[in-house]
C-alpha cells in the first residue's frame, strides 16, 4: 500500500491548523515599549463579503491604535483617485493626522498610499512614482517626533509583476541613498513572498535586511506574507505580527500587520 502524500504546501497546512486558535481580541499596546507602527492594505474598503464599507476599515484602524500607520489602496485607482475614508472621522476618533501630499485634488494619498501619524510634525515628504506597467507609488515621510528624534517612514505598494517589483525596489533604494540618513521603516504591501535571487525582498535586504515573514493574505486564512515591515537598523523594530480580529478578517482581504519601533537610544544612533 502506498503512503498517502500531503499535497498542500506547509504554509497552508499551518494556517489551517492555527485557524481554530485565532482569538477574538488583541492585547493593547504599551506606549513605554516604543512606537506602534502598522501597515494595512484596505482593498479600497471592500471586505471579503464584497461590501464597500469604509466604516469597518476605520474601526479596524481604531482597534490597532497605532502611532503611525501606512495604508494601501485608500484611494480609487483611476481618474481623480478619490479618497475612500472619512478623514475627519479618523482624526476625531483615532487622533491620527494624514501626512499631506501635493498635486492631488480628491485623493487622500499618493497612488493609494496614505501615512497617518499621532504626534510630532512632518519635516519632509517625498512622493515617488514607481516604474512598471501598473500605477504604483511610494510615500517617504520624515517625521520629527515628540521627543525630538527624526524618524522616516516609507509607505509602498509594489506591483504584481516580478520585473516591476525589482525595478521599484531599486528605485526606492536609490532615492533613499541620496537622502540624509535617518532611522527608517519601510512598510506596505510588497506583493512578494518568495526569496531568491529574483526576489525584490533580496534587493531591499541590502539596506533593510530580510523582513519577518508574517502571513497576512488572504485575511480569512492567511498563508502568504505579502505585507511587510522592515527597518534599516538592526533591532529598530520588534514583534512583527498581524492584527487578527473578527472585524479585520472581514473588512479587507489583507490583515493589518504591526510592529513596535524602539525609540530613544536606538533612534539616537
Amino acid at each position: 500500500m502506498h503512503e498517502k502524500r500531503t499535497t498542500l504546501p506547509a504554509s497552508i497546512i499551518a494556517s489551517i491548523r492555527a485557524r481554530k486558535n485565532r482569538g477574538g481580541g488583541h492585547a493593547p499596546h504599551d506606549p513605554s515599549s516604543g512606537l506602534l507602527v502598522a501597515s494595512y492594505n484596505v482593498h479600497k474598503c471592500v471586505g471579503v463579503d464584497g461590501k464597500f464599507d469604509p466604516g469597518r476599515i476605520a474601526q479596524v484602524i481604531r482597534e490597532i491604535g497605532a502611532d503611525i500607520i501606512a495604508l494601501q489602496e485608500a484611494d480609487t485607482r483611476f481618474g481623480e483617485r478619490r479618497g475612500l475614508l472619512d478623514l475627519s472621522w479618523m482624526e476625531r476618533e483615532t487622533g491620527l493626522c494624514p501626512v499631506p501630499v501635493s498635486g492631488v485634488a480628491m485623493a487622500h494619498g499618493w497612488h493609494g498610499n496614505v501615512v497617518f501619524f499621532r504626534e510630532g510634525a512632518v519635516r519632509d515628504v517625498h512622493q515617488v512614482k514607481l516604474p512598471g506597467l501598473e500605477p504604483r507609488g511610494a510615500l517617504m515621510a520624515e517625521l520629527d517626533l515628540k521627543d525630538g528624534h527624526t524618524f522616516r517612514v516609507i509607505a509602498a505598494h509594489l506591483g504584481l509583476l516580478n520585473r516591476s517589483r525589482q525595478q521599484q525596489a531599486r528605485m526606492i533604494l536609490d532615492i533613499l541613498s541620496a537622502r540624509e540618513e535617518h532611522p527608517t521603516v519601510l512598510m506596505g504591501d510588497l506583493n512578494e513572498w518568495r526569496l531568491g535571487n529574483r526576489s525584490s525582498l533580496n534587493t531591499l535586504a541590502t539596506v533593510f535586511g530580510l523582513p519577518s515573514a508574517v502571513p497576512s493574505f488572504p485575511s480569512r486564512l492567511p498563508v502568504l506574507a505579502l505585507d511587510r515591515i522592515m527597518a534599516n537598523r538592526p533591532g529598530l523594530i520588534d514583534r512583527v505580527e498581524t492584527h487578527d480580529t473578527p472585524l479585520s478578517r472581514l473588512a479587507s482581504d489583507h490583515l493589518p500587520i504591526k510592529a513596535v519601533v524602539k525609540v530613544g537610544a536606538m533612534l539616537s544612533r
